[in-house]
């Protein structure tokens, strides 16, 4: 097992400037209307793509806060052969996939699937979000941020 090169808080004290661009931009998705459960399922599939374990922690942490189906984050990874996924989830996450992983591009497939599913700008910050979680896991990964624990929840607290 790896150890951690420097700590999520780190980025925050070392440079802040750049910590606040990037969550800015991961934030303008949600601001811009786009479902927070969708964009979570966006950055938590980019995330496993990307193997940063810290992201995959935080948005399998988050989307649970926020009322993401568990089957949906455990199948996730797969999400082709689930059918539990609507259309517009999975244009979200064949998009985010094709971002992730850009050897070729995007395909015109990708694209006019997205197209059908999100208006121009619906679009262009969907983008933004997959744009925003890729450098956050460039960070994660690189650094090997340590992945947060799971908070004990009050009731296994009190036993």
């Amino acid at each position: 097992m790896s150890h951690a090169r420097s700590e999520y808080e780190d980025f925050k004290k070392i440079a802040p400037d750049v910590y606040d661009l990037v969550l800015a931009l991961g934030q303008f998705a949600t601001k811009a209307g786009l479902d927070k459960q969708l964009i979570e399922l966006v950055k938590l599939r980019a995330s496993q793509i990307n193997g940063c374990a810290f992201c995959v922690q935080h948005h399998v942490l988050l989307s649970e806060r926020i009322g993401v189906p568990v089957d949906k984050l455990h199948l996730v990874a797969v999400w082709r052969e689930a059918p539990i996924f609507s259309p517009r989830e999975r244009a979200a996450l064949a998009w985010a996939e094709a971002l992730t992983v850009l050897p070729d591009g995007v395909s015109e497939d990708v694209y006019a699937e997205a197209a059908r599913e999100f208006s121009e700008t619906e679009l262009m910050y969907l983008t933004s979000a997959v744009a925003s979680i890729n450098v956050w896991n460039r960070f994660g990964a690189a650094f090997r941020w340590t992945p947060a624990p799971r908070p004990v929840a009050a009731n296994a607290a009190a036993s």
